[in-house]
C-alpha cells in the first residue's frame, strides 16, 4: 500500500527533473555564437569609373516593340531547419517513467481488488437473502403445521365436550341407585377373578377411575385392548402416561385414553397407601 510520503517524494523528484531540463536548455542558448561579417586588413580603396572622351555620343534608341517581361523565377524555398536529434532519456526521466508505471500498476491492482471485494459483498448478500427466504418458508410451514394441529385439537376438544354433555344428559336421565357401590367393588382385578386383596382393589379403583373419565371417540371399536402404563407420585398425581404394545387402537383413540388418565388424576390413593406403586401397568379394554 503506497503511503502519502511515497507519493510526495515522487512528485518532488519529477519537479527536480523538469527544472534540470529547463536549466540545460537555457545554458545551451547562452553558448550559441552569432555570425559576424568578414573584414580584411589594410586601407580602404575608393575608385571612380571614367568614360573615353572622343567616344561618340550614343545614338538615341529607336522605339521598339515592348518585349514582354519574363516572369521572375520563383524564389527558392528556405532550407528546412535541421531536425533535432532525439536525446536519450536521462536517468531521472527513466526513474520518473518507472515511478509512473508503478503508480499505474498499483492503481490497476487496487481497482481489481475493489472489484473482487464488491463481487464478494454481493455474493454474501445473496447468500444471506437466500437463507432468510429459506427460514421464512420454514417458519410459514411451521405456522401452517401448528395451525393444523390446533384445529385438530379444537375439533377433538369439541368432540370430547359433546361426549361429556351426552354423558351428563344420560346420568341425569338415569334413576339414582338406592345404595352407591364403591368403585373398588365394581371391578376387582380386571381379570374377572375373585381376588379381594388390597392390591386388587387398588388396581380396580384406578381402572374404574380411568374408564369413567374416558370420552370414547367414534373411531373406537369394540374389542379394544391396550396396555396402559402410568407413572405417579404419592398422592395420586400423574407425571407420565403411555400406551405400550399390545394396543390395537387408532391414534385418536390412543390420545383419548391418555387424556382420560390425565382427567382422572389424582388417582385413588387414600386407603391404598400400602398398595401404592409409582409405575402401574394394566389392560384398558372396551367391548362395546
Amino acid at each position: 500500500m503506497e503511503s502519502f510520503g511515497d507519493k510526495l517524494r515522487a512528485w518532488i523528484l519529477a519537479a527536480l527533473v523538469h527544472l534540470g531540463v529547463v536549466a540545460l536548455l537555457f545554458a545551451g542558448l547562452l553558448w550559441t555564437t552569432t555570425t559576424r561579417p568578414i573584414s580584411l586588413p589594410g586601407p580602404i580603396i575608393e575608385a571612380e569609373l571614367v568614360g573615353i572622351s572622343a567616344a561618340p555620343k550614343p545614338a538615341a534608341a529607336r522605339p521598339s516593340k515592348p518585349v514582354p517581361a519574363k516572369p521572375a523565377p520563383p524564389a527558392p524555398a528556405p532550407p528546412k531547419p535541421p531536425e533535432p536529434k532525439p536525446q536519450p532519456p536521462s536517468e531521472v526521466q527513466q526513474q520518473d517513467r518507472i515511478e509512473r508505471e508503478r503508480i499505474a500498476e498499483l492503481a490497476q491492482q487496487k481497482a481489481a481488488e475493489a472489484k473482487r471485494a464488491e463481487e464478494e459483498r454481493q455474493r454474501q448478500e445473496q447468500v444471506l437473502l437466500d437463507q432468510q427466504q429459506r427460514q421464512e418458508r420454514e417458519r410459514m410451514q411451521q405456522l401452517a403445521q401448528i395451525r393444523k394441529e390446533r384445529e385438530a385439537a379444537d375439533r377433538k376438544l369439541k368432540l370430547e365436550r359433546e361426549k361429556l354433555a351426552q354423558l351428563r344428559d344420560l346420568s341425569k336421565a338415569k334413576p339414582a341407585p338406592a345404595q352407591p357401590v364403591p368403585a373398588a367393588e365394581q371391578a376387582k382385578s380386571g381379570t374377572n377373578g375373585n381376588d379381594d386383596s388390597l392390591q386388587a382393589q387398588y388396581f380396580a379403583a384406578i381402572q374404574n377411575a380411568v374408564t369413567n373419565n374416558w370420552l370414547r371417540p367414534d373411531s373406537a371399536q369394540p374389542g379394544l385392548r391396550c396396555m396402559l402404563r402410568i407413572v405417579q407420585i404419592p398422592g395420586g398425581d400423574v407425571i407420565g402416561v403411555q400406551l405400550v404394545n399390545p394396543c390395537n387402537a387408532d391414534p385418536l383413540t390412543r390420545a383419548s385414553i391418555e387424556q382420560a388418565v390425565k382427567r382422572a388424576a389424582p388417582l385413588p390413593y387414600q386407603g391404598y397407601e400400602k398398595a401404592f406403586q409409582r409405575e402401574i401397568d394394566f389392560n384398558f379394554t372396551y367391548d362395546g
